[in-house]
């Protein structure tokens, strides 16, 4: 009878451990946008599916929903979900300044053939649809790339 007692505490306990391990990993996310001039810019920050569907939206620089729409590859996505984004949005970045964030990217997106894409658009400027793009390696999601629009660089650590 105490060992069936033991068991099942063993039993709830491995349950409940395996509740409170995360499915996401915190990532400290820098973005270093080039010297521009102009408005500041919107970054939208996505998962893409290894097919290059939108899956989810990470995070949004600019909090203006106005503007949305000139992020136009990310918008035709989260336009039609309309879901709520003011949890995961933050200012503009203006040229030649940067941004830190935290992002969470799913656990089971990493080295499965996903990417990670950070739009970029500036008012009355380009819109760059891929200024960064790369998939989601356990390399990858610790190293600097370069952008090819406004934005310079990102650089993503693991907390």
């Amino acid at each position: 009878m105490m060992m069936k007692k033991i068991i099942a505490i063993l039993v709830l306990s491995l349950g409940i451990m395996s509740f409170t391990i995360s499915d996401k990993t915190k990532y400290r996310c820098m973005i270093q946008m080039k010297n521009y001039t102009g408005e500041g810019a919107y970054v939208a920050i996505s998962i893409l599916s290894p097919e290059g569907a939108y899956e989810q939206t990470l995070y949004v620089q600019g909090d203006d929903e106005e503007w949305y729409h000139d992020i136009t590859e990310w918008w035709k996505f989260q336009g039609k979900i309309r879901s709520d984004i003011d949890a995961i949005t933050g200012a503009t970045i203006s040229g030649g300044n940067r941004a830190i964030t935290i992002i969470e990217i799913p656990n089971d997106k990493i080295d499965k053939g996903y990417k990670i894409r950070f739009e970029s658009a500036v008012e009355d400027q380009e819109y760059y649809k891929d200024d960064v793009q790369f998939e989601l390696t356990s390399e990858n999601v610790k190293s600097k790339i370069e952008g090819k629009g406004f934005i310079r660089y990102i650089r993503m650590i693991p907390q």
